[in-house]
């Protein structure tokens, strides 16, 4: 029996094959319907005021207790992760998000659904964190930041999805089948999902040398079947000794845990308590309901190509330099958008408004999907990435009230400095204590 396996660098060697395309979309399909879930919400909600289901007073309970799931999902599947595994974790939150979501479409009262709601987030606050996590530890550190960048796509394509099927459904069947839809998708992902492997990395990390050793050969035949070249021999990669939950809090891992939640607080701030929120913005700076979602449905291409840009970025230029370069894009336009009072100005709102979401979305496809998952090691990478996206995940609980009280007080300029304040104070956090993970083995980084 194997006493070292060497993942990691035996992983890292190896060629893109079938087996990296079919982790990729078993995991990547999950996701997207994360993505869908997470966005459906705006339709639902204009549908369920409209037909009297709900009263204005329901909304914040519906919209925050979907966040207060997303938090504690993303903090307990980080520990469940590290303990049980990648597969086990993203099977179970998979499972429960989409029983909730057709439990959700049969809702009797608008207190039934945000109940399903609530539990709908302890799923897909999990599956953010397992699923590029899982993705992480298998593709190669050349192509990791693409790979990863365009997991974070399919889940921001859940924001055209549901625009456009929301168009074609709510009006004439109502909201209900927009979770039906989410339901029965979610659950045959899980099926389809069901053979996908563990991590060897994480296998070798538990002492599990059988299992890994075992199921690398059998990656690595899939990957020799697509080559006439025989493989390359591996890295031999020097033993890091064992990470353990305390070492999230001692340094070099705790600058870059302080680094990890900040990023995904600002991010998840300029989603959730600005993205989201732009229809309204139109609406009370005088737009029509039409002009509003036009010029949403316009801006909303613009979170496709950042992902895709971001993709890009990533390993053209590396992590580090794509975030403070779209951070400081971020802060340009946001600067312009809120000084020429962008909504009067539809030429302003729909070039500068572009620019802006096209920057906060080469953030969001890096930071969500790439960046973050990289920080730490194998042993504590599902706890680390669950703590800071549970910081994050908590910033979108409170960043609706805090939106909605700058909107009354200061109009949108008010959110917009608020977003450039936190972007800010992203720049010098990665600029200071980001590492640089491009072209570099886990363990080389977690080293």
């Amino acid at each position: 029996m194997a006493t070292v396996v060497n993942a990691g660098a035996r992983l890292d060697r190896l060629p893109i094959s079938s087996f990296h395309y079919r982790i990729f979309w078993l995991v990547g399909a999950g996701m997207f319907f994360d993505g869908y879930d997470l966005y459906v919400a705006g339709g639902v909600i204009a549908s369920v005021i409209q037909t009297k289901f709900s009263t204005p007073l329901q909304i914040p309970q519906f919209v925050s207790l979907t966040f207060v799931g997303m938090t504690i999902g993303a903090l307990v599947t980080g520990f469940v992760g590290d303990k049980f595994g990648r597969r086990f974790t993203y099977q179970i939150n998979l499972l429960i998000f989409g029983l909730a979501s057709l439990a959700a479409a049969f809702a009797q009262d608008m207190n039934q659904l945000i109940i399903c709601r609530f539990v709908q987030g302890l799923g897909l606050g999990a599956e953010i964190v397992v699923g590029y996590s899982t993705l992480t530890e298998f593709v190669p550190p050349k192509s990791r930041g693409r790979w990863l960048s365009m997991m974070a796509f399919l889940v921001v394509a859940g924001f055209p999805a549901t625009a456009i099927l929301g168009y074609l459904i709510i009006p004439s069947f109502g909201w209900r089948p927009m979770f039906v839809i989410a339901g029965i998708g979610s659950l045959v992902v899980w099926y389809l999902r069901k053979n996908l492997p563990e991590s060897p990395r994480w296998l070798e990390s538990q002492g599990r040398t059988a299992e890994a050793e075992a199921l690398m050969q059998s990656i690595e035949n899939e990957a020799a079947g697509t080559t006439a070249l025989p493989l390359p021999a591996p890295a031999i990669t020097a033993q890091v000794a064992q990470r353990t939950a305390a070492d999230m809090f001692r340094p070099p891992i705790l600058q870059r845990l302080l680094v990890g939640c900040w990023v995904l607080i600002t991010i998840n701030t300029l989603i959730f308590g600005f993205v989201i929120f732009l229809p309204q913005f139109f609406l009370r700076q005088g737009l029509t309901i039409t002009n509003s979602l036009g010029y949403t449905v316009v801006l909303s291409i613009a979170s496709l190509v950042g992902c895709a840009l971001g993709a890009y970025t990533s390993d053209a230029i590396g992590r580090r330099w794509s975030i403070i370069g779209a951070s400081v894009v971020t802060v340009v336009a946001g600067f312009i958008y809120a000084r020429f009072n962008a909504a009067s100005d539809p030429t302003v709102v729909l070039s500068v408004g572009f620019v802006l979401i096209v920057a906060i979305y080469v953030q969001t496809a890096i930071l969500f999907g790439v960046y973050t998952p990289e920080l730490f090691p194998t042993e504590i990478r599902l706890r680390a990435n669950g703590i800071c996206n549970t910081l994050g995940r908590g910033a979108t609980v409170v960043s609706p009230f805090v939106v909605s009280w700058l909107m009354l007080n200061y109009q949108l300029p008010g959110v917009v400095w608020l977003m450039i304040g936190l972007v800010l104070v992203q720049i010098v956090a990665v600029y200071l204590w980001g590492v640089e993970p491009r072209n570099r083995g886990l363990e080389e980084v977690a080293a």
